[in-house]
């Protein structure tokens, strides 16, 4: 019969399910992880500058700044944590001196992750879970049939 599914593909259904929906997690936190890193970067070699802001993107917000030996940097990209700031504005920022291609804007931190990525996993489980419960009753009704001889 076609079109409806069979056992094999319910589970198979369930398990893609369950899959992406692990990633999609997994790829919050090591986000969340990763900001977390870089704050502690540039806590561990902290530089301070005022930077002009170049060009705002959709994916990233260009900056310029000058650090104490005179070399102008812009990270190619881009400074982190960047919301609400527009083209031509000049922001305080922090460094890490060792790498000055890390920067973020001065008194933001990776608690700002916390929001967007959180909201992310959450409307993730939100679609997820009744998908895998969809599934899982379609299982157990096929499961409940009679087998025709």
């Amino acid at each position: 019969m076609l079109g409806i599914p069979n056992e094999r593909a319910l589970r198979i259904g369930a398990w893609v399910v369950l899959g992406v929906a692990a990633v999609i997690t997994l790829l919050c936190a090591t986000l969340v992880f990763g900001a977390l890193r870089n704050d502690r970067a540039i806590a561990a070699n902290h530089g301070v500058a005022t930077a002009q802001v170049d060009q705002v993107l959709f994916d990233r917000t260009i900056i310029r700044f000058d650090t104490p030996d005179g070399v102008t940097h812009s990270p190619s990209n881009g400074v982190l944590y960047p919301d609400g700031l527009n083209a031509g504005q000049l922001v305080r920022i922090e460094y890490d001196t060792t790498n000055p291609d890390l920067a973020k804007v001065a008194g933001r931190t990776w608690l700002l992750t916390l929001l967007p990525v959180g909201t992310t996993a959450l409307f993730t489980w939100l679609v997820a879970g009744p998908l895998l419960w969809w599934i899982r009753s379609r299982r157990r009704k096929l499961s409940e049939e009679p087998v025709p001889a």
